[in-house]
């Protein structure tokens, strides 16, 4: 018996990041990004996950194939990516993410679950895998979810 067909579907997707080296600028820059974003996605009820390390992108998004399709197209023309190439197109039972817009980049108080993903090698050779982000956002999510006294989701 084949499983019954959704219209719900993610995408994980990699890109390189053009961005200012400057700290400040790349700061605002990112948070240009994040404020867009978040608008953007509760318009189309897109739920995603958009991980930083270095001069690298990597992104979940979630949502009703036709929101997810114009969103991925939006972020391929957008000039601050280079490179975009997806690892992952598949549709899912249900949504694993809360945040309409979720961004996490590589820091002290997250190094331990970013050294552990080991994205950084994978991406330097273009060649990461969608299980290993998939991993690193709902990890990263946990926890900050845990933070907030958050033990499990109800999705």
């Amino acid at each position: 018996m084949r499983p019954k067909r959704t219209s719900l579907v993610h995408i994980i997707y990699f890109s390189r990041l053009a961005l200012a080296s400057d700290q400040a600028k790349r700061s605002a820059q990112i948070d240009d990004i994040t404020r867009v974003a978040q608008k953007k996605n509760e318009f189309s009820v897109i739920t995603s996950f958009l991980l930083i390390e270095g001069n690298f992108a990597a992104q979940i998004i979630e949502g009703e194939r036709s929101s997810v399709q114009e969103t991925f197209e939006r972020i391929g023309a957008d000039q601050r990516h280079r490179d975009v190439q997806i690892c992952e197109w598949r549709e899912i039972a249900k949504r694993e993410f809360v945040n309409s817009f979720k961004c996490a980049q590589r820091s002290a108080a997250n190094d331990t679950l970013f050294a552990k993903a080991a994205l950084l090698p994978m991406f330097q050779r273009g060649t990461p895998k969608a299980t290993a982000i998939h991993s690193l956002a709902t990890a990263l999510q946990a926890d900050a979810m845990s933070r907030q006294g958050i033990d499990h989701l109800f999705v």
